[in-house]
């Protein structure tokens, strides 16, 4: 068999190309005492990159793939999703093309990073799982989530995970799973980039709500006017809180927040975006076998 024919050159080739292309817009971002970390440029003058690898606000820079050095100033950061966005004092020649889906399981991918000047480092593996919702050990809840079997060398973190086209699936991060390595899809990396860049930080609602899930009483399917089997009963309504103000209590059995079914702690807190903070919001519940709506103004949680 020909090189020209063969599979494997070609297979080859075709992920050499895919490390070349992304490679050009990932770099080395200078934020730390110990050894660099790696970033994505996502657009012109933007970095994004792992939280947990910028340890100082100033004092920031980034090498280019041609070698070159640019000044960088925090944009923004986000501890909860291990996210955080530089600003570069002069565009960067190359831009990074996100993926149009989240990868699939079993996907051929690979893990670049840029942890020194010596140039592009990769790993190949697959997309062995996908998940989420899940709670980070930071506070967070990660909406969705990849794992993949490459192997996230040192300085890794905040560098892409990208697919055999070159373009970027995903920002890989050991910061938020007790180091082991997890991928923010670019779907969900990008607009939070995008949000962190124009306001610093991630805005988050709020209720002042502690609560449990629980199995519906007989009857509330009929007074809901849907099938729902569980919901979450609220244990505790802080003193002052928008939920407070808003006259919900201990012993209500929460639904639905603005027209979306709740059923457990983590659905309640993926429906509180930032989108909500200071808006009067419906929020659906039980009180004594009854369907109740109340409308709350959420609050920003710190």
């Amino acid at each position: 068999m020909s090189q020209t024919n063969n599979p494997l050159i070609a297979f080859s080739d075709a992920m050499a190309d895919a490390v070349e292309k992304a490679g050009a817009a990932t770099v080395l971002v200078n934020a730390r005492q110990r050894m660099p970390a790696s970033g994505v440029v996502f657009e012109p003058t933007l970095v994004l990159t792992a939280n947990h690898v910028v340890e100082r606000d100033s004092n920031l820079n980034v090498l280019l793939a041609d070698g070159s050095q640019i000044n960088a100033s925090l944009a923004g950061r986000d501890p909860a999703s291990d996210l955080a966005v530089l600003r570069l004092e002069r565009p960067a020649p190359a831009v990074a093309q996100p993926a149009s889906t989240d990868g699939r399981v079993g996907q051929l991918v690979l893990a670049l990073g840029r942890p020194s000047s010596g140039g592009i480092e990769a790993s190949l593996g697959v997309i062995s799982a996908a998940g989420g919702p899940a709670r980070t050990h930071r506070g967070g809840l990660l909406e969705r989530y990849l794992r993949t079997d490459t192997i996230p060398y040192p300085g890794f973190s905040g560098g892409p995970l990208v697919d055999a086209f070159g373009q970027v699936l995903g920002i890989n991060t050991s910061g938020l799973a007790h180091g082991a390595a997890i991928t923010i899809p670019a779907s969900l990396a990008w607009p939070l980039a995008q949000s962190l860049a124009q306001h610093g930080r991630l805005r988050r609602g709020y209720l002042g709500v502690r609560s449990q899930p629980v199995e519906l009483p007989s009857g509330a399917e009929q007074a809901l006017s849907r099938s729902q089997s569980t919901g979450l009963l609220l244990v505790g309504v802080d003193h002052g809180s928008p939920a407070g103000s808003a006259g919900l209590m201990v012993g209500d059995i929460l639904v639905g927040l603005a027209g979306h079914t709740v059923s457990d702690p983590d659905e309640l807190l993926g429906y509180l975006t930032g989108d909500l903070v200071g808006q009067a919001t419906p929020v659906e519940i039980l009180r004594g076998g009854q369907r109740m709506q109340l409308s709350v103004t959420v609050g920003e949680r710190s």
